[in-house]
């Protein structure tokens, strides 16, 4: 994905932007003419004129401030209606890219971090249409459309504020990129950076304050949290400064616009009226105009964001992560599975050696099959070309059938994984088993715990409303491997791999885990893979694969 598709997705169509700038751009016009015709309204009137040569200015002074807020109003709500639609659109999108490379190729994505991509840098993609092209293109309209009206008065003048703008927009985007640019484009990286941290801090707590090492993990976060702090006011300064310097250079026309139109009082109608308008129009339009310098301070802070975002999202999948192909059309198969490994090999995203080595057997229904081996032996590898998280060479068969021949997600309703950390959400037991199949019934949701084992415990801790804490916290590991395991007989998977399900396990009670977790899975004519680098009793299983 790149850079230019985020921020393409983050512009809404123009049937839904333009609307925005159309009020935009009376509302900018209606405060330019409100300023314009007060300053008419109050000189014409201190020469005393009959009333009549006053109301049209009176009415225009009522229209026009109206006119402002009402269109500013309306402004708001179409705008931002319009940039708030396309952030579901561009969430979307950013999740369809991830999808095809989830979990193995976000692998080296720092959890906090990648959450701060898909959240905060996705949120200030709205920024692009509200804060940059609207407002470059509202105030570019005005500033023409009151230059021409300023010139048709006092030529001199009309100059005067042309070259007041260009130098505004020159000098206050250079000053702004020298104050806050560096800060602007690492603000969204010092972000994600400290929500990495902290994620890690906040998971890792227990372990850190174990071995003292808190305080110093607490002064890194103090760290990152001042480059941040830093950086945000550097972002302050630039946007107050670029601001205090387009008021000076709007003072600094009306002035020269005074002296160029004093002078011309009383000649070719030229009168008091008209200067104090082309005098003080100026000011109204550099309020207008100054969002222009800060719409490239608000483009670079989006544009980082973009970044950030394209960049974890890989422009085509790695080889080491499978996707569907043309010849991928055939259903998920049905009842009894044969799943068949003849030679198969597979390595990690980015790595250069295979984590799996020419592996090769068979599973059938009613098969307990035990792969063990050492650490780094392939064993978490196995399990995810099993799953089709990774990309495989050799021969991979479901059915007799090439699991290429298969779409992705049809390999998974065959194969289901319980991994060795099994994820649990922060809620009830009921909804951390609903989401396996969101039809199931209380009893039936009863059954499938104390298929597990898990009836007695539930039940002590209030049914099947009692929380599991975030992450599984209020639970222990075992009872975690249950809960995972009574998912995977909700879902009905036919092949069922069990990964290290007693590493998080008391050594003493790890037997009788297996043994009670094989019990229940091995029903309904379900094949078990147990991978375990611990020995098992051999009577529990029905063959052993050493990797």
């Amino acid at each position: 994905m790149k850079r230019s598709d985020v921020i393409r997705l983050a512009q809404p169509r123009p049937r839904r932007f333009l609307p925005g700038v159309f009020f935009g751009l009376l509302s900018a016009l209606c405060a330019v003419g409100l300023l314009a015709t007060a300053a008419y309204l109050i000189t014409r009137a201190a020469e005393q004129p009959p009333i009549l040569y006053l109301s049209a200015a009176m009415v225009a002074v009522r229209a026009f401030a109206l006119g402002r807020a009402t269109f500013r109003y309306v402004e708001r709500l179409v705008s931002h209606d319009a940039a708030f639609a396309t952030m579901p659109e561009l969430r979307v999108g950013v999740y369809e890219r991830l999808i095809p490379v989830s979990p193995d190729g976000l692998g080296r994505s720092r959890r906090g971090d990648l959450l701060t991509r898909l959240v905060a840098d996705v949120d200030e993609q709205q920024n692009i249409p509200l804060r940059v092209v609207q407002p470059v293109v509202v105030s570019a309209l005005t500033a023409v459309a009151s230059v021409v009206v300023v010139w048709v008065l006092l030529p001199a003048a009309g100059v005067i504020l042309l070259v007041g703008l260009a130098v505004a927009f020159a000098l206050g985007t250079a000053v702004n990129a020298w104050i806050a640019g560096r800060a602007e484009r690492e603000l969204a990286g010092l972000r994600g950076d400290y929500q990495a941290g902290l994620a890690d801090y906040l998971s890792q707590l227990d372990v850190l304050v174990a071995y003292g090492a808190a305080e110093g993990r607490l002064a890194e976060l103090a760290a990152a949290d001042r480059r941040l702090t830093r950086a945000q006011l550097s972002r302050a300064a630039g946007s107050g400064i670029t601001s205090a310097l387009v008021v000076l250079l709007a003072g600094a026309v009306t002035v020269l616009t005074l002296v160029a139109g004093i002078p011309q009082l009383g000649s070719g109608g030229f009168e008091g009226p008209a200067l104090a308008v082309v005098a003080l129009v100026p000011l109204a339009v550099f309020e207008v105009f100054g969002m222009v310098p800060l719409a490239w301070s608000a483009w670079r802070q989006a544009s980082a964001s973009a970044e950030r975002i394209a960049s974890v999202v890989p422009d085509t999948v790695p080889a080491e992560i499978p996707v569907d192909g043309p010849t991928a059309v055939r259903p998920a198969p049905t009842g009894p599975v044969v799943l068949r490994l003849r030679g198969v090999s597979a390595r990690w995203p980015g790595a250069t050696a295979d984590a799996l080595h020419d592996v090769s057997f068979e599973v059938r229904a009613g098969d307990r099959i035990l792969v063990r081996g050492t650490s780094g032996a392939g064993k978490t590898t196995l399990a995810h070309v099993l799953v089709r998280f990774l990309e495989h060479r050799g021969s991979y068969e479901l059915n007799g059938f090439a699991v290429s021949e298969y779409p992705v997600d049809a390999v998974r309703q065959v194969v289901g994984l319980c991994e060795q950390r099994p994820y649990l959400f922060d809620d009830d037991i009921r909804q951390n088993l609903l989401f396996a199949r969101d039809t199931a019934s209380d009893e039936e949701l009863l059954a499938v715990l104390r298929r597990v084992g898990l009836e007695a415990w539930v039940e002590e801790r209030g049914g099947l409303t009692a929380r599991v804490g975030e992450r599984g916290a209020l639970v222990s590991g075992g009872q975690a491997q249950r809960i995972a395991l009574a998912r995977a007989i909700l879902a009905g998977f036919p092949v069922l791999v069990l990964d290290e399900p007693t590493a998080n396990v008391d050594p003493d009670r790890a037997d009788a885990l297996v043994e009670d977790l094989l019990a229940a899975a091995a029903g309904d004519e379900r094949a078990v893979v147990l991978i375990s680098h611990t020995p098992v009793p051999q009577r529990l299983v029905t063959a052993t694969l050493d990797l």
